[in-house]
């Protein structure tokens, strides 16, 4: 099921870390894109994880990034994350701007994305919490984090 590009986020050992689960939106970045990414968040957040899921009932992560870009900002991406990684411009990680995505790398393979907000802050689906925001340097995403793409 995985190997269809699927996301896999397992933050179970995260819970006892400094990032937790629960923490209020950050505040806007002065983007545009990013106030109406944080626009779409707000309305999902909490939303259940379910694998293949795109809508208010339950998103896997590339689902909820079509959704935030679709709903957000008018943009029509790939489905999967493997779709969205052969897509879109490779960022320098030191370039990354509020709106690219960001991938992990979890289980040997780049299967989880999110939407990087600014700071250190990204939105995205994981398999515990549904949607939600992490620090990129968290404890479990710290080590995990591969590459960033731009979709302009």
């Amino acid at each position: 099921m995985l190997a269809l590009g699927g996301c896999a986020s397992n933050q179970a050992l995260q819970k006892g870390s400094s990032d937790g689960y629960a923490h209020a939106p950050a505040p806007p970045q002065d983007s545009a894109k990013a106030q109406k990414l944080w626009q779409v968040f707000e309305r999902y957040q909490g939303t259940p994880y379910h694998y293949g899921g795109t809508s208010a009932r339950g998103f896997d992560c590339s689902g909820f990034i079509l959704t935030a870009f679709r709903e957000g900002l008018g943009k029509q991406l790939p489905r999967t994350t493997s779709q969205m990684l052969a897509y879109g411009d490779a960022v320098h990680p030191g370039d990354i701007e509020p709106g690219d995505l960001v991938f992990f790398r979890i289980g040997g393979k780049e299967q989880h994305a999110g939407i990087y907000m600014g700071g250190d802050r990204f939105i995205h689906a994981s398999t515990s919490s549904g949607v939600t925001q992490s620090s990129l340097n968290g404890y479990y995403w710290k080590g995990r984090f591969t590459e960033a793409r731009r979709f302009d």
